[in-house]
């Protein structure tokens, strides 16, 4: 799965989780709470996790485009500054996802 794909995936679990345990812990059913606590708890660690990923992706893409920027000046490229400029953006969006 992508990470976009995880952090759906993710969001809807917690979601799914936190409903079965409410309604365990409301209508008494000790087992379906605990189930729902535990779907809960996975899908809220594999979000974090899909986030810190999202973060190290997007440093990556910001230096990358900062490489790209550099070189293509130097050579004199404008499509290689354009596209680094274009990396480094995407970088700063990921950073804040």
């Amino acid at each position: 799965m992508s990470n976009v794909t995880d952090r759906v995936y993710n969001t809807a679990n917690s979601y799914i989780g936190g409903a079965k345990q409410t309604v365990g812990e409301t209508l008494g059913y000790p087992d379906l709470a605990a189930r729902g606590a535990e779907q809960k708890a996975r899908a809220d660690s594999a979000q974090a996790i899909a986030a810190a990923q999202t973060q190290v992706e997007g440093a990556g893409h910001q230096m990358q485009g900062k490489a790209q920027q550099t070189v293509g000046s130097i050579t004199n490229d404008p499509s290689l500054e354009a596209r680094g400029h274009a990396n480094e953006v995407r970088g700063n969006v990921e950073g804040k996802a």
